[in-house]
């Protein structure tokens, strides 16, 4: 029996997928996959039966990604699942931005007792009026499954639509309609686009890429939409674009105790993927993640090992090894299953950055004295047998 522990909350509409061969618990200290949403675990101690993490989201910042992959457990992302949810609400926040609708809202409540209220906003509607954005350019920063939804929405909607995304897959670049102009500089998105929408994940390289530099190349009155990470954007220098006018808008689903204070900004209570729809196709798409892997070592949409997928084992045993991207291990592992009389029936390796994946069928069951010898290679981070 496979236990399974869920950090938060996680939609039925996943957990009931779960076959009779798992089981729920609320404890962490004896689970083999655990799934999160939202809730931190940096400081979470990981049993030593843990496998795999699967968080229902995009974002993985609420995870040790590198403790993680030290320790041979697998930590899966739902890219995707919530596209729908997220390019929806950044519709939203095209309109509430170019319309000042919630400006509007409000001043209709402040003059609700006005008992001619009807004739009073006839007369003071036009300071709310704004703008169309049927002709405007939209650029989109990232074009994955968000950003390249949120491209083809503007597009249909009549706006000329820039995307800039150095790492663009091939399927992303397939989704794409042809009215979206890939550009490939986001210096042009900058100085010529009228609206711009952040769709990038937050590493280092990325933190605060909307600071005072690039918002000096911005024209005059644009609009900044953040749907992303909260942090891509520098606080400090978008309160003083904002102030000078430079910024006419800056709508974020990330309220934090500046941007809910800066005059012009629209803050949402980051609900961007909280729809229904959204929690559930993440939950499906986590928990299916989990079991392949758990009952088939299969690796798709990790964040921290490379993909790698074998199918269902057919032969007697199935071996996994997580093991430092170095010289030298393929040899060292089959070297230890041949000097045991282990024939290898089919294998593959899979490198990411520091790390690598070896997955092996065996045509014998492999026994513990082997799976000592592999663990103890120097490199070798974790030896798992599958079946």
């Amino acid at each position: 029996m496979r236990k399974i522990h869920c950090v938060n909350n996680i939609s039925k509409c996943g957990t009931d997928l779960f076959t009779d061969q798992y089981a729920l618990t609320d404890s962490i200290e004896e689970a083999q996959g655990v799934l999160v949403r939202s809730a931190s675990m940096h400081d979470t101690q990981f049993p030593e039966s843990l496998l795999a993490v699967a968080r229902a989201g995009a974002g993985v910042n609420n995870i040790p990604l590198e403790r993680c992959a030290q320790n041979g457990i697998v930590v899966f992302n739902t890219p995707g699942a919530n596209a729908n949810g997220v390019k929806e609400l950044v519709l939203a926040g095209l309109f509430l931005a170019s319309r000042d609708v919630v400006g509007g809202i409000n001043w209709c409540q402040e003059i609700k007792d006005d008992p001619d209220i009807a004739k009073t906003v006839e007369k003071g509607k036009k300071d709310f009026a704004g703008q169309e954005i049927m002709g405007k350019k939209l650029g989109v920063i990232g074009l994955g499954a968000i950003g390249a939804e949120v491209a083809n929405a503007a597009a249909a909607l009549g706006m000329e639509v820039y995307g800039y995304d150095p790492y663009i897959s091939v399927n992303a670049a397939w989704g794409l309609t042809r009215d979206v102009k890939h550009i490939t500089s986001a210096d042009t998105i900058y100085e010529e686009c009228d609206y711009i929408s952040v769709h990038v994940p937050l590493l280092d390289a990325t933190k605060g890429m909307i600071n005072s530099e690039t918002i000096s190349q911005m024209k005059d009155g644009v609009v900044v939409l953040n749907f992303a990470r909260d942090l891509l954007v520098d606080d400090d220098a978008m309160a003083e674009a904002l102030k000078s006018g430079k910024v006419a808008r800056y709508v974020t689903d990330f309220p934090n105790p500046k941007s809910v204070n800066m005059k012009g900004a629209i803050a949402i209570p980051h609900l961007g993927a909280s729809t229904e729809e959204s929690e559930d196709n993440c939950a499906r798409m986590a928990v299916k993640e989990i079991m392949d892997y758990l009952e088939n070592g299969t690796i798709k949409n990790s964040v921290n090992f490379p993909n790698c997928d074998m199918g269902v084992c057919r032969v007697a045993s199935r071996v996994a090894v997580f093991h430092e991207n170095i010289p030298n291990m393929i040899g060292q592992i089959t070297g230890i299953l041949a000097s045991a009389g282990m024939n290898i029936s089919d294998m593959t390796n899979k490198s990411r950055d520091k790390y690598a994946y070896t997955l092996l069928d065996l045509e014998t069951k492999v026994d513990e004295v082997t799976i000592e010898k592999l663990a103890a290679i120097k490199g070798v981070c974790r030896v798992r047998v599958v079946k």
